[in-house]
């Protein structure tokens, strides 16, 4: 049964009125909205406070998947907010199809900037994005890009949580409260490994694959440079592994990843886990 507002936990519900505070101090906002769990609750928020002072922006890029998009136009129009779509081509931002360690920072630069001139063209003070106090722990060179922007993350500074965001998202009655958690595609790809078109394309079918199949909370990792050698590295949650044993559905997800390029298809026994591709970088090299 959802939760009235009134019921959540004094600390929660403080948490929530200083996010208010802090947008309103902001004056006019443009929302980096992916239409994730923590994005579609700032942009609730913001125009909770903002009102009209409030707008969208969305990327659209093939590191971005097609469905994320839709969802985004839906919701703005649902919360009656403006939506703007910003179009990037990845052969336009520096060093990303190089796939280095500090990719994210490269691409976070080159969006934010643009995003900071469609704030400005629409006389908005601020961009703000859906960065939270669980993103502070993790490798993401992507922060120190949102940092040199002077990009705020009102979230982060009132020290709200992800399950904190999910649960003000289901009290507030926001579609996306239990929506899973779903990283741009590129992270998809190690370091180092050239990142194209034509495989954030595979990554982007096998995902959606696996959600037509009713999994929840899952990544496809891609290794190997091309479709002689190109793996699928599948990561489930730990409870969805007995499912996979069915051979019918084995078989169904086998053949349709090889129909999408990949020549191998493996399952990660250690499980979903977010950044798993850090796993491998050096400390020398953070």
């Amino acid at each position: 049964m959802k939760q009235n507002y009134n019921d959540l936990s004094e600390e929660l519900r403080k948490k929530y009125e200083d996010l208010k505070k802090y947008l309103e101090s902001l004056g006019s906002v443009t929302v980096a909205f992916s239409a994730g769990v923590d994005s579609t609750f700032l942009l609730y928020a913001a125009k909770d406070v903002l009102g009209d002072n409030v707008m969208a922006a969305t990327v659209v890029s093939n590191f971005i998947p097609g469905r994320e998009v839709e969802e985004s136009e839906e919701i703005c129009k649902k919360l009656g907010v403006k939506h703007v779509i910003s179009r990037v081509d990845v052969d336009d931002i520096p060093r990303f199809t190089e796939n280095p360690v500090d990719r994210c920072y490269h691409c976070k630069k080159f969006i934010f900037t643009g995003l900071k001139n469609i704030a400005a063209g629409e006389n908005k003070d601020f961009v703000v994005d859906g960065s939270n106090a669980d993103d502070v722990g993790d490798y993401r060179p992507g922060m120190r890009a949102l940092a040199e922007l002077e990009i705020k993350s009102p979230l982060k500074e009132v020290g709200l949580t992800k399950s904190e965001i999910r649960q003000l998202s289901e009290c507030f009655g926001l579609p996306t409260f239990n929506k899973p958690s779903f990283a741009c595609l590129a992270s998809r790809i190690p370091y180092g490994s050239t990142i194209s078109k034509e495989k954030l394309l595979k990554v982007e079918k096998a995902e959606n694959l696996l959600l037509e199949l009713d999994f929840k909370q899952f990544r496809v990792r891609l290794h190997g440079e091309d479709d002689r050698n190109a793996v699928a590295r599948i990561e489930l949650l730990p409870e969805d592994f007995e499912r996979l044993m069915d051979l019918q559905l084995r078989e169904k997800i086998y053949q349709s990843f090889k129909d999408f390029g990949f020549a191998y298809t493996a399952l990660d026994l250690k499980g979903y886990r977010t950044g798993s591709l850090n796993e491998t970088i050096s400390k020398d090299k953070e």
